[in-house]
């Protein structure tokens, strides 16, 4: 397991993130076997751990907690607020100070600890100035409730507004991003991902899988359940009779092809292309079994070369999203493959 610097924060975490969402009613509603599944990933050297209180309304985070009694100081904790926990949202969601104040006590009260190491703005929120929410994340610096902080789906723009909004006025900065980013959802390797790398910050990916469809379980000319699992959540991304899904399942069958040209897994394939980009400090993934926890742990040992990552690069464009057309002006961060990849020996 490799270990970074996260964002400028001298906090080291483990290339590889144990998500929680699938921790609780979502996904595995077991919780003495969700502690196992976290026990085990911290035994082979993950030290990071990302939740959200919306997982499960809670119930992730609680899980979490159970987990980490006796062992809170050798973890760094990661967890996200925004979204209604539930139907009555009104002035329980957003990113005001009003919510947050209250949103991290529930949070420190489930997780069963005094501090948070990263906490995070799960999604932008534009009908609160970005000024209110700096403002009230670094007074929760300050009084010791959490570490650090930063963002979660935020495009480019809001992020260097909120970084010369916290500069302007002597606040603290979004340390991290946290976007989805996959081998068919290479979007964020346009403006993005460079934009993180000028200000410093660390990068946690999640959905390195593309929602399932890089499981290996989803196959062109194969059936589809189109009623349970991922594709009942969004079944217009997986329908193959859609014609915006072709390119999906085209490009599926050919990273298989890679994937076993190197002897591997696709879901391996996709995780280790995600560590590989110089801008990632932690990829994310959220195994709902001790099986899909294996699975991570493999990739973890992958390295990719040049070749691999080339005809990943064929396949799938530099910054293109297989749903979105091509722009014509393409910066260097799409054409030159070194700003994507890290030097060999430190893969």
């Amino acid at each position: 397991m490799r270990y970074r610097t996260l964002g400028g924060t001298g906090i080291e975490v483990s290339s590889h993130c144990l998500g929680a969402m699938m921790f609780g009613a979502v996904g595995n509603p077991d919780h003495e076997d969700c502690v196992r599944i976290i026990h085990a990933a911290l035994d082979q050297g993950i030290n990071f751990v990302d939740t959200a209180d919306m997982y499960s309304t809670g119930e992730s985070e609680e899980i979490v907690g159970k987990a980490l009694k006796g062992l809170r100081d050798d973890v760094v904790l990661a967890t996200k607020v925004h979204f209604p926990l539930h139907d009555d949202s009104r002035n329980r969601s957003g990113n005001s100070r009003r919510w947050i104040t209250r949103a991290v006590e529930d949070s420190l009260r489930r997780l069963g600890t005094e501090w948070i190491d990263l906490y995070q703005v799960h999604r932008p929120d534009h009908s609160t100035d970005i000024e209110e929410t700096l403002w009230v994340l670094s007074d929760l610096v300050s009084a010791g409730k959490i570490r650090a902080f930063g963002c979660s789906t935020f495009p480019a723009e809001d992020i260097v507004e909120a970084y010369h909004v916290a500069e302007r006025r002597g606040y603290g900065r979004f340390r991290t991003e946290q976007p989805p980013y996959s081998m068919i959802g290479r979007g964020i390797e346009r403006s993005l991902l460079p934009t993180c790398q000028r200000l410093g910050m660390g990068v946690l990916t999640w959905s390195p899988l593309a929602f399932g469809f890089l499981s290996g379980k989803i196959r062109k000319n194969q059936p589809i359940d189109l009623t349970s699992g991922r594709a009942a959540i969004a079944p217009h991304r997986f329908d193959p009779s859609l014609p915006a899904n072709a390119a999906k399942y085209n490009a599926v069958e050919r990273l298989i092809e890679v994937a076993e040209g190197i002897g591997v897994l696709l879901p391996e394939l996709a995780i280790a292309f995600v560590t590989t980009h110089p801008a990632v400090t932690s990829v994310i993934s959220g195994p709902r079994t001790m099986e899909q926890l294996d699975g991570l742990l493999k990739a973890a040992d992958l390295t990719l070369d040049d070749a691999t990552l080339d005809r990943i690069d064929e396949i799938v464009p530099p910054g293109t999203d297989l749903w979105d057309t091509d722009a014509a002006w393409r910066p260097q961060s799409l054409t030159n493959p070194t700003t994507r990849r890290r030097p060999p020996t430190d893969r």
